[in-house]
């Protein structure tokens, strides 16, 4: 029987993380690099994942890389797996975090933004695991998917004030859509036993939201179950758990890490 401390080693791993050098991507990151694993960070601000990857090797010993990818194009993403191919020879886990978007109502969604969403929230998700597919094969590895409370349940329109904070409908279909794929990869991608697995953060608002909307801020604490919004670090125990051997029994499954937001 192995102990906690071998079913959370990722040392010898290597991690491929999109969107890692942002706000929830920068925690996801440090969980890996905590674990043992190296990391390739990317988006499509290599600037920022550079410098971020730097930051992650000075404070965890791990070897880290950033490298500008663009998630809505397959030859942006053929070219990061190649650089990373040379780098590191292997890819054991992909987390597909890369997000941006548009605050926007019903009423005020463009088509253009419509699609621009659904393009980076969902088919960049696809493209990407369907590239680097062929690496997990090989290593028997591990995805982790992140959703949204909204990609199960629906914003409550009460709580925004216009589109200026609103979460577009873009958001949350294309985050059920993520939920939905990775029930669907956990089964088709098991004969290569690859495991399939999904985070659905909660309120994890900006820091300069609150700064901005401390209105906001309230509204989401106290519609939730524990009063309070998400921190980054409220998201590290269940990507230490699902990126690693402590859930080897686990697949096709979508945690909620929302305070208890869809309870009610």
């Amino acid at each position: 029987m192995k102990r906690l401390q071998e079913l959370f080693n990722l040392k010898g791993k290597t991690a491929f993380v999109t969107g890692g050098a942002g706000y929830l991507g920068k925690a996801i990151c440090e969980t890996l690099a905590e674990l043992g694993a190296n990391l390739v960070i990317a988006s499509r601000d290599e600037t920022k994942c550079k410098d971020y990857a730097r930051v992650i090797t000075e404070n965890f010993g791990v070897k880290a890389i950033g490298i500008g990818m663009d998630i809505t194009s397959i030859d942006s993403i053929k070219a990061a797996l190649s650089q990373i191919e040379n780098e590191f020879g292997s890819i054991d886990i992909l987390v597909n975090d890369a997000w941006s978007g548009n605050k926007n109502t019903f009423e005020s969604i463009s088509y253009e933004d419509w699609q621009y969403d659904i393009n980076v929230c969902l088919n960049g998700v696809f493209y990407t695991i369907k590239e680097t597919t062929p690496y997990l094969i090989k290593s028997k590895g591990v995805i982790l998917n992140i959703a949204s409370m909204y990609g199960h349940v629906s914003p409550d329109y009460r709580l925004y004030d216009g589109a200026k904070l609103a979460n577009p409908p873009s958001y949350g279909a294309a985050k059920a859509g993520v939920i939905q794929l990775t029930k669907y990869l956990s089964s088709f991608l098991t004969e290569h036993s690859i495991r399939v697995n999904a985070i659905s953060p909660g309120p994890f608002p900006f820091p300069q939201t609150g700064v901005d909307n401390p209105e906001f801020i309230q509204k989401l604490s106290d519609k939730n179950i524990v009063g309070r919004v998400g921190t980054p670090d409220d998201l590290k125990g269940a990507v230490a758990l699902l990126c690693t051997d402590a859930s080897k029994y686990m697949t096709g499954q979508n945690i909620c890490v929302d305070g208890g937001w869809a309870v009610w």
